[in-house]
């Protein structure tokens, strides 16, 4: 029997059975899809380092680094060509326009739109493509980052600044809306050309190919649209770190994959509902 999160109700026969349902059904899971904030998988990573702002006029210069006013830090909050819980890959070019438009974006604590979880909302957001071995985990080839630069004050968030700077941050996460996915699918079906098509095309820069082989299926995000990013304990892509703070420490060798966020969970669920009747 097949579960997956586009069904959460029904159980497959076989993925002939789960890939009709999918093509059958694309319309309205893509606008379910579209209708929801996505909270995406984590990256998890230690820090490359950050930089402490010091007065040097001053003579507490070691009580400045103890308990500093501000930091400053860098993070990656999303990254590509990883199938991620969701079931999504955010291929190359998905924050292009995004990255363009805004001038700084809000950067959160566990995606908590109050405003005592506000890190800062003046983050510059830009994209650099790295190698995943640079962010700690052992695939071949790149990834574009999307990467935010912060300063943290005390003055807003003096919790966040103590987490981030005694390196404790090792995971962040993107709030974002899809704009454009297609539906890619591992099939030799005559009938299904267009979404085996879309597999042959982008299976090869999946880094994670094992998961992709044991779904058979997966959603190409090409474009989204950056509502946040944010600090989390745990997130659904587990490449995700802080790339820059005080000190430099290694990168985590602990990488989770873990579920999508419970409340994207019951909105999908709950969104699902007319599509469940027709099984």
């Amino acid at each position: 029997m097949i579960k997956v999160l586009e069904f959460p109700n029904k159980e497959f026969q076989s993925k002939e059975e789960l890939f009709k349902a999918l093509i059958e059904n694309k319309k309205e899971l893509v606008s379910i899809k579209k209708s929801s904030t996505k909270n995406a998988d984590a990256v998890s990573f230690g820090y490359l380092n950050t930089s402490i702002e010091i007065d040097t006029n001053k003579e507490d210069v070691q009580s400045q680094m103890q308990n500093p006013e501000s930091l400053n830090v860098k993070v990656v909050i999303n990254t590509t060509n990883f199938l991620d819980s969701h079931g999504d890959v955010h291929v190359n070019g998905i924050w292009n326009k995004s990255v363009k438009d805004n001038v700084s974006f809000l950067h959160l604590q566990e995606h908590e739109r109050e405003f005592d979880k506000v890190i800062t909302d003046s983050a510059k957001g830009y994209v650099q493509s790295m190698t995943w071995k640079k962010l700690g985990l052992p695939y071949d080839g790149k990834t574009e980052a999307l990467i935010f630069e912060s300063t943290i004050d005390k003055k807003r968030n003096e919790f966040m600044l103590n987490q981030y700077a005694n390196g404790w941050v090792k995971n962040h996460s993107v709030g974002m809306r899809y704009v454009q996915l297609e539906l890619a699918i591992n099939t030799e079906a005559e009938y299904d050309k267009e979404y085996k098509a879309l597999w042959d095309e982008f299976y090869p820069i999946i880094a994670n190919k094992e998961n992709a082989d044991e779904r058979g299926y997966f959603w190409v995000v090409k474009e989204a649209k950056i509502i946040e990013g944010s600090a989390v304990v745990m997130g659904s892509n587990s490449a995700t770190p802080t790339l820059e703070n005080k000190e430099e420490i290694e990168p985590s060798k602990d990488t989770l994959d873990t579920e999508p966020s419970i409340d994207t969970q019951q909105v999908q669920q709950q969104l699902l509902k007319e599509l469940l009747n027709k099984f």
